[in-house]
Order: structure tokens, then sequence, then C-alpha cells
């Protein structure tokens, strides 16, 4: 009885003041998917390339520490239709507002507004936050849906140690992308005319507190925004076990697919968790609906490789179209061959790829020097034929 008394006053004690965080989300201009959580500002500073090992623990323990508003009402707005959204016990809100009238994308992004309603604020105080869904374009001829960890942001997911290290003790400024991405992703937006505006959209198994570091790293790198669907973690300590992401990631990738049911897809992702299967799987259920699939192959036992080789096999057998390779310039050129990038547009991502591998030494997330880049560069393409050897 006294342990419940104490905590109900340390809460009083250590509160923290409300706010909404608004998740980059998407949805057509019929209907729009709202995504947030209601919770307590731990007051996280912005990142820093100079900060400290501490100041990054410290935000990264506020991160995993945050408190969550359980049950929180929100009223979210989107083109003048408003609608109440109930949170869960972590104080994650989600739901799709449907429109009366086609909505008006300005740049492919439609304003969201929300409000807390419940837990009240103080009288003449409201807790407000703004957003922004994605609505493809006109212009838009498909669109790209990526992982982000080992696929866009060196994360060292295949190792537990240095992942942690890379997380806990980096950050948005410190943590590195794989050399060459950052232009390649912006040519797969421009597209052919370089004024597509194709979506990009980014499906990873990190958890939701780690929201703000990402959104801050694809923008400090110049890598195309997009919505972001991550994972809450307090809800299935299974998260990270793989059939279980198979299943998270198969789900947030259909809804995807069905939301933009005209246009169809480039998949990016990479060889440490499931992505291949994932993809393969998909492109099977949606064979016309899947471009090609990038694979970014981290992954190097020969455990993996086995399972990859009888991949391979079953996407050249169903003339699908698969590039497995460790370097960004061969999936940059299957794109430019197959028109779906500018091949002018290979010059610059070839010369930032040298910029990124000459990125200053001390950023967490540097490749050893030693490194084995010696994997083989795989396209298997119904047009093209297959090809296998030394990525270029």
């Amino acid at each position: 009885m006294t342990g419940g008394w104490l905590s109900r006053m340390r809460r009083l004690v250590d509160r923290d003041p409300h706010m909404i965080a608004a998740y980059r989300s998407y949805g057509n201009e019929r209907r729009v998917l709202v995504r947030g959580r209601a919770m307590e500002d731990e007051g996280i500073r912005p990142a820093g390339e100079r900060d400290s090992v501490w100041r990054n623990l410290l935000n990264s323990y506020r991160r995993i520490e945050s408190d969550p508003l359980p049950f929180a009402r929100v009223r979210a707005t989107v083109a003048g239709t408003s609608a109440e959204l109930a949170a869960d016990d972590e104080g994650f809100f989600r739901g799709w507002i449907d429109l009366p009238a086609p909505v008006v994308a300005s740049h492919g992004w439609v304003p969201l507004e929300l409000e807390l309603l419940s837990p009240g604020a103080a009288p003449g105080a409201p807790i407000r936050a703004t957003g922004q869904a994605m609505v493809a374009p006109p212009s838009a001829r498909f669109i790209v849906i990526s992982d982000i960890d080992d696929t866009v942001l060196q994360s060292h997911v295949t190792s537990v140690l240095q992942a942690f290290r890379t997380v806990l003790l980096g950050n948005a400024r410190t943590r590195l992308p794989f050399p060459g991405v950052a232009a390649f992703y912006r040519a797969l937006h421009a597209g052919v005319s370089g004024a597509e505006a194709n979506p990009i959209f980014y499906v990873s198994s990190s958890p939701w507190n780690l929201y703000d570091l990402l959104v801050d790293f694809l923008d400090h790198q110049g890598i195309p925004a997009g919505p972001l669907t991550l994972r809450d973690w307090d809800a299935d300590p299974r998260a990270l076990i793989g059939g279980h992401l198979k299943t998270f990631k198969d789900a947030a990738i259909r809804e995807i697919l069905d939301t933009f049911a005209g246009l169809p897809v480039i998949l990016v992702g990479d060889s440490s968790q499931r992505d291949p299967e994932i993809y393969h799987d998909l492109g099977r259920e949606y064979p016309d609906r899947v471009l090609a699939v990038y694979i970014r192959d981290v992954k190097r036992t020969p455990e993996r490789h086995a399972a990859l080789a009888a991949l391979v096999r079953e996407v050249e057998a169903a003339r699908s179209v698969l590039v497995l390779a460790d370097d960004t310039m061969a999936a940059a050129r299957h794109a430019a061959e197959r028109g779906y990038i500018d091949a002018a547009a290979l010059a610059e991502i070839g010369g930032e790829k040298r910029m990124d591998e000459a990125a200053a030494p001390g950023k967490v997330g540097k490749p050893a020097e030693h490194a084995d880049t010696s994997a083989p560069q795989v396209v298997v393409d119904a047009e093209g034929g297959h090809r296998e050897g030394p990525a270029p």
C-alpha cells in the first residue's frame, strides 16, 4: 500500500508537460491515415555533431523511458474533416479519416491538425500538434517501400552489441548512411523526368521511440521525406522474432499497397533479417505490381548465402526481378537501365558514394577498414537475364 502511494506521489512530482507526437503518415485523395502518440514531453534536445557520448546516452534514455498518456483522446482534422481518436495503453493512436471530397495535396503532402482532448490541458493552453500525410501526386509513376536499418542507415543489426552501441551512443548527426543511398533515393523520387515526385515509404522494425532520431537522420542526410512505419516494442516483447517481424512487415506493406492500388512498387531492403523472403512473397501475390526488388547484402554467413541462393533460383523461375549486392551502384544502374531513374543521375550517385566512403573517421557506424566487401552481385531480371559477378 505504501509502495502504491509513493508511486503516485512520484508521478505527481516528476510529471513532464504533455505533448502529441505526430507521425508522418499517408493516404489517398479520399481517405487519410492519422498516426501519433500522446505522451509526456521528455525534453529531448536536438542532436548536434559535437554532442558528447553522455548527451547522446541521456537522450537515448529519455526516448526509451518515455511516459505515455494511456487511453488519451485526440481530435484529428484533415482537409476540414475531424474525427476523435482513442489511444491505447501506450498512448499510440491511429485511425483512417474518410473525406467527403477529394483532397488536394500540396507537393504530395496534406497537413494534419491534432489536439489533445483528454487528459485535458490547463484552461486557455490547448495542446496541439501539426503533422503531414503523403498523398501521391498525379505525376507519380511508382512508389518505393524501403527498410531503414542496414538498408539506408548503418545499424549493424547483424551484431547485437554493435547495434546497441550505435543506437545508444550515437545520434542523428553522427549516424552514417550507406554510401550513395541519399542520391539514389533522390533519383528514385525524381524519376526519369525529374518531376515525378514518386512517394517513398520507410517500414522498419525499429521502435517508435526512435522516430524523431530517424526523421532527423533522413532530413539531415538529404534523403527524401516519407511516412515511417515503426513498431511498438512494449506491446509485444516478441517483436524481433523472425516470424513476428515478417507478420509486421507484411501487414504494413500490404496496407500501403492497398492504399496506392494504382501504382507499381519498388521494394528495397537488406539481407540481415527477412526482407528478401518478405519481398519475394509479396512479388508472388502482387505479380503485376512489383517492378524490382533491391537487396543490400550485409549478412554473409554460409547459412544466409545458401538461403539467398535458393531464393535467387525461385525468383529466376518466377521471372521476377531481384538485384542482390553490397553496393548502391548495382541497384542504381539497374534502375537506370529499366527507366526508373534518369541515367544522368548515376554520376551524382557515384560522386556522393565516394564522398560518403571518405566520411570523417570517428562517426558511429563507420564500416571497419578490413570489412569483407567481396560479396557477389546477383541480378535476376527476365529482360536482362541472370548476371553474377563482383560488385562494381
